[in-house]
């Protein structure tokens, strides 16, 4: 009896061994449908910092460089550089037999006018496959800088933007739907899927709709959605905290008077507060521009609130203006927490009102982290915020913090938190790299056919 079953064991064995392989091997072909809510008007890179930007450009555009889960350049269109003593002068040497969606080679020549028309305070030349770089000043971190969407190389034509990426732009309605082909001849490899379609400007209620419908298999979540989509029963993937959102004054204080009642402003605020009940655990709060885990030491900053001592530097303010706080009135939780935000003040003694439109005092903003390098995170940072750039004299954590910490000092803005990318991915969803912040790419991401 032993011998007569043990081929059948074997046999079945082998059937539910091929049957798993089957299931994870990946699938070429399919149309992956995704949904957001951005509705951006170009697909330029050279002004990504909307949600979704992350995972766009890849699709379309490649950058010289890319850096891994530890921030490191890694190759792409650059196969090596190298930089002369000082760090001013960098020389590039390019991957050949790449070409751009129409066909046309990638040439040194077409990198360094990409890169001069991203930069134009850079000295870029061609040489022969080759591509030099030169800066007025130290540059250590620029090939992370070179991995920033902005600086992806590109091809400008009448009415049209052309990459070197895995897919091309076969349909595109601004603001509203583009649809991307794969590429049979892209330098590394072709990908699973055969075509891309995003539809935009989708509130969040109406992509949770499409994704139970099946119409799409990638949505956005707002980040206090995320509970109850797990609870439901749906897949969620959520990334590290990538989004600063924070207070931003539009100049720096005019008086000693002005500078406390900032500080004033930043005790009296309940991050904790906001983080639990109107962002349901979606972000973490942070008295720092740079998250946490990005840096190692953000905890240092100031967070909690100190209504105690908020009210006594208030006490020693002889007279306080009334400030207007400005935020996005489409956004309904920026809503919530500017009333927050408002409501503390005046715990604390100050005037402050909402102001939906017009001019601000103050602006409650969102800024998406675009580089996993923490020196180029802060300079993007502080350029998207209209900050003074940050000064380095060196590569150390110990000045980056130096660094931060006089951003920081200025009062120009109050950091109030850090928030997580959260998407509902479909079961059909399979493959796709997994980024060092968490999350998926969507190169190389593969459906699993449909059931009949």
């Amino acid at each position: 009896m032993r011998l007569t079953g043990f081929p059948l064991l074997v046999a079945s064995s082998l059937l539910l061994a091929t049957l798993a392989a089957s299931e994870t091997r990946p699938y070429y072909g399919g149309t992956l449908h995704v949904a957001m809510r951005a509705a951006p008007t170009s697909i330029d890179p050279v002004q990504p910092d909307w949600v979704g930007a992350r995972n766009l450009f890849p699709l379309i555009f490649d950058t010289l460089v890319s850096l891994d889960e530890y921030g490191r350049p890694q190759p792409v269109l650059a196969t090596s550089w190298e930089a002369e003593s000082g760090n001013q002068r960098w020389q590039f040497s390019l991957r050949q037999g790449v070409t751009f969606q129409d066909g046309t080679a990638v040439t040194s020549d077409a990198v360094a006018a990409s890169l001069r028309a991203a930069n134009p305070s850079w000295k870029v030349v061609s040489g022969n496959n080759l591509v030099i770089v030169e800066r007025d000043s130290p540059a250590p971190d620029l090939p992370a800088e070179l991995a920033l969407p902005r600086n992806s190389i590109l091809k400008r034509e009448p009415g049209r933007i052309l990459g070197s990426g895995p897919f091309s732009v076969s349909q595109w309605d601004p603001g509203k739907k583009l649809v991307l082909a794969a590429r049979d001849d892209y330098w590394g490899g072709r990908p699973f899927l055969d075509s891309i379609e995003i539809e935009m400007e989708e509130s969040f209620r109406e992509q949770i709709i499409s994704f139970d419908l099946g119409r799409a298999q990638i949505i956005e979540l707002a980040p206090e959605q995320a509970r109850s989509a797990v609870t439901r029963g749906r897949r969620v993937e959520s990334s590290k905290p990538v989004e600063l959102i924070a207070l931003v004054f539009q100049a720096d204080a005019q008086s000693p008077d002005e500078g406390k009642q900032r500080e004033v402003l930043s005790l009296s605020i309940d991050r904790k507060l906001l983080n639990t009940v109107v962002l349901q655990e979606g972000g973490e709060p942070g008295g720092g521009l740079l998250p946490n885990w990005m840096t190692g030491y953000s905890f240092l900053f100031p967070a909690e609130m100190n209504l105690t001592r908020a009210q006594q530097e208030r006490a020693e303010i002889a007279r306080t203006g009334l400030w207007n706080l400005g935020f996005d009135a489409n956004d309904a939780v920026e809503r919530v927490i500017a009333e927050r935000i408002v409501l503390n003040a005046h715990d604390a003694g100050l005037r402050l009102q909402l102001a939906s439109a017009g001019a601000a005092d103050v602006r409650l903003v969102r800024v998406s982290l675009t580089s996993l390098d923490p020196r180029v995170a802060l300079r993007e940072l502080c350029g998207a915020l209209g900050l003074p750039q940050p000064k380095f004299s060196s590569s150390s954590v110990d000045d980056l913090y130096a660094a931060e910490s006089a951003l920081l000092q200025s009062r120009r803005m109050i950091p109030l938190m850090h928030l997580r990318a959260v998407t509902a991915v479909s079961e059909r969803v399979r493959g796709g790299r997994e980024m060092p912040e968490g999350g998926r790419t969507w190169v190389n991401v593969w459906l699993t056919p449909e059931q009949p």
